[in-house]
């Protein structure tokens, strides 16, 4: 079974890998450059990166198919690192990084994406979709009409060419069509090369020249931290969405080790910290792409490209790349969302767009999960805290009342628990019945020994019953009402 599965996963699209590496590894070149210049550092630190990353990740990941490289998101929370303290300590702080991100894959934190809503995860991918095209329109500002017209000619290459034949991916096509164009026609357009000098050698193995003290640790740490929670929020969204564009399952746990021990090769090897990349994986899939075959092979030939074909690649005209990433960026966008604003709920709506104008805001994408996840929590709290519903039935002769609790007690929903007793009522006994219930916290605990306690000093008998085995664990450790010496403290304390 696994030797069928690691089969498939190599050798099952051969053809469609290999072709959408190239497609991916051309995308990658522009990107890996302008992020570099963003870091504060020389391109080849970006390139070097995405050759490693995504050679790597293709062995060691979690999810086939997917893209790993240098990324914007993780270029900008580097910049006061290499401003202050240079090159050598981002090295540093990027093998740090990949300590803590397989330590995060052993503590199975990759686990806690199923607390990430859809609304959140639809946030994340809109807001990094405006940010693609966003990143895109300094490539289209201040230009001669001919950019313009690359870039339009381009994008309906990619649109319409898969009518002609689906064969060879057509973001590829795009590429060599406007290239060849572009020298024919002599057009004095923005290229490649006006973006930065190729690296013309390998990369080779380097240890960041660091004091290895507490010192150097204390001023990586925060930096490291940061690049760990970001690169493995963006890799594991990515992942999540790469699963629903390719119905199918990965592995998220090994998804945080994987990316780990990628950053800690490509640290050892001159690059800035990486991550999954949403783009460029959707470029992937988009072309073809499905193994793991695709994410080797984009490595692979970036680094042939811009080591031996470096003049030749220097030739593509921006526009060219510019009509590949706004496809990305329309491709990556959720339609769905906008049409679905009127038929789901306020909360989820509120969700959404919270998530998409933060990120999109501060260009921080653990911001924007950050605000997505707390406000999904605090609505979810808010909707289950309504679902509890307590009755009460008086037995005149015995002058007992019993109350009948359905629903879910805890922080939200105490007040309106404690809310739903008499405590003035003229009678003897009180039942409380809680074989409905379920106490979740000990605000919930607090709650019931608050109306016990309130029932005592009226001189009205309480007697609690049905408690679940849960809840009455949780009542056992955390309540007072049937503790004498606990009640003495607070009763003494009024």
């Amino acid at each position: 079974m696994l030797f069928s599965s690691t089969r498939q996963d190599w050798f099952g699209n051969i053809r469609g890998d290999l072709l959408a590496g190239i497609v991916v590894a051309l995308a990658l070149i522009p990107e890996a450059i302008a992020f570099s210049i963003i870091a504060g550092v020389d391109p080849k630190v970006g390139l070097y990166a995405s050759f490693c990353m995504a050679v790597v990740i293709a062995f060691v990941g979690g999810r086939p198919g997917m893209i790993s490289a240098a990324t914007g998101a993780m270029a900008l929370l580097m910049v006061t690192l290499v401003r202050d303290h240079g090159l050598e300590y981002l090295l540093a702080a990027t093998l740090l990084t990949g300590v803590l991100q397989i330590l995060a894959g052993y503590l199975k934190l990759g686990s806690l994406m199923r607390f990430v809503s859809r609304s959140v995860v639809t946030g994340f991918v809109n807001a990094l979709a405006i940010l693609i095209f966003m990143a895109q329109l300094p490539e289209l500002t201040n230009v001669t009409w001919h950019v313009y017209a690359m870039t339009a000619g381009g994008l309906a290459i990619i649109y319409l060419f898969p009518y002609i034949t689906k064969a060879i991916p057509s973001p590829l096509v795009c590429i060599l069509v406007l290239t060849g164009l572009a020298l024919w026609l002599d057009l004095d357009i923005r290229t490649v090369s006006d973006m930065g000098d190729m690296p013309d050698t390998l990369p080779i193995f380097l240890w960041p020249d660091v004091p290895l003290n507490f010192e150097t640790l204390w001023i990586i740490l925060p930096y490291s931290v940061a690049l760990t929670i970001v690169g493995l929020l963006e890799s594991l969204m990515t992942a999540t969405i790469v699963d629903d564009l390719t119905d199918t399952k990965s592995d998220k746990n090994r998804e945080c080790k994987g990316q780990g021990v990628a950053n800690i090769s490509v640290g050892l090897l001159g690059g800035m910290a990486s991550c999954a990349m949403i783009g460029q994986s959707i470029i992937n899939i988009k072309s073809g792409g499905r193994g793991r075959l695709s994410s080797l092979a984009a490595g692979v030939f970036l680094l042939l490209m811009v080591v031996f074909l470096s003049d030749w690649l220097g030739l593509i005209p921006m526009a060219a790349l510019v009509a590949v990433m706004i496809m990305v960026s329309i491709g990556t966008f959720s339609w769905d969302s906008v049409h679905n604003l009127k038929k789901h709920p306020l909360s989820t709506n509120i969700v959404m767009l919270a998530t998409v104008v933060v990120v999109v805001a501060t260009h921080n994408l653990a911001y924007g999960v950050f605000v997505g996840v707390l406000l999904a929590s605090l609505f979810f709290a808010n909707k289950v805290g309504k679902f509890l519903h307590i009755t009460s039935e008086l037995d005149q002769p015995s002058k007992t009342r019993t109350y009948n609790v359905i629903g879910q007690v805890f922080f939200s929903s105490s007040d309106q628990f404690t809310a739903s007793f008499d405590f003035k009522e003229d009678i003897d006994r009180i039942v409380i019945d809680l074989n409905r219930a379920h106490f979740w916290d000990i605000t919930a605990v607090g709650a019931l020994d608050k109306a016990v306690i309130k029932f005592r000093r009226e001189g009205i008998e309480v007697d609690i019953i049905g408690l679940n085995e849960a809840s009455a664990t949780i009542v056992d450790r955390f309540g007072v009402h049937d503790k004498p010496e606990e009640i003495g403290k607070i009763m003494g304390g009024h």
